[in-house]
């Protein structure tokens, strides 16, 4: 339990650095939320963290529009759509943590970004149709709209994704120092 709350903390920690536009923070750091629910899923496992981590979000993201109006813009009932694109990526951390070794390369990289893939499509489309922001013609009409941010979505959750693995490695290769026996 206290491993799990230290985990916690840490995570927490990073969403506070990385998420409410910056209004937390005197730097600017990208969202690091994908990264985080991941993790939270390897490491944490409960769905009683996941629904933390999303109310923690969500308490960040309406602080920041308290402060700052202009940060409420996407605060709207597509914001919804986040909770099963936060989902995927913690199902994704679910499955890693059952495997062998949660960190090998190749499923850590497929379920990195087939997890961010997911969760782009799922949280730009329910912006898109439930924001009432767009006209609402359907899901074939607001699939035209967003992609454009898909290169850079995916750009920046991959150097989280390679931080948190080369982390993962590094932690993996200290060993603790031996005292010496007299």
């Amino acid at each position: 339990m206290k491993k799990s709350l230290i985990i916690a903390a840490g995570l927490a920690f990073l969403m506070l650095l990385t998420r409410g536009s910056h209004t937390l923070t005197p730097f600017s750091l990208p969202d690091a939320s994908l990264i985080l629910f991941l993790l939270g899923g390897i490491l944490l496992k409960r769905w009683g963290w996941f629904a933390a981590f999303f109310v923690l979000g969500t308490v960040i993201d309406f602080g920041a529009a308290a402060l700052d109006p202009a940060q409420g813009f996407c605060l709207t009932n597509g914001y919804w759509g986040l909770i099963p694109s936060y989902a995927a990526m913690w199902l994704g951390g679910l499955w890693l943590s059952k495997q062998r070794d949660a960190f090998a390369i190749a499923p850590f990289v497929g379920v990195s970004m087939a997890g961010t893939f997911v969760a782009f499509v799922v949280s730009t489309q329910t912006y898109y149709l439930f924001s009432g922001r767009f006209p609402n013609n359907g899901l074939l009409d607001t699939m035209q709209h967003g992609w454009n941010y898909l290169p850079n979505w995916m750009l920046v959750n991959a150097a989280y994704f390679a931080v948190a693995w080369l982390v993962a490695m590094a932690v993996r290769n200290i060993k603790p120092i031996q005292t010496a026996q007299q």
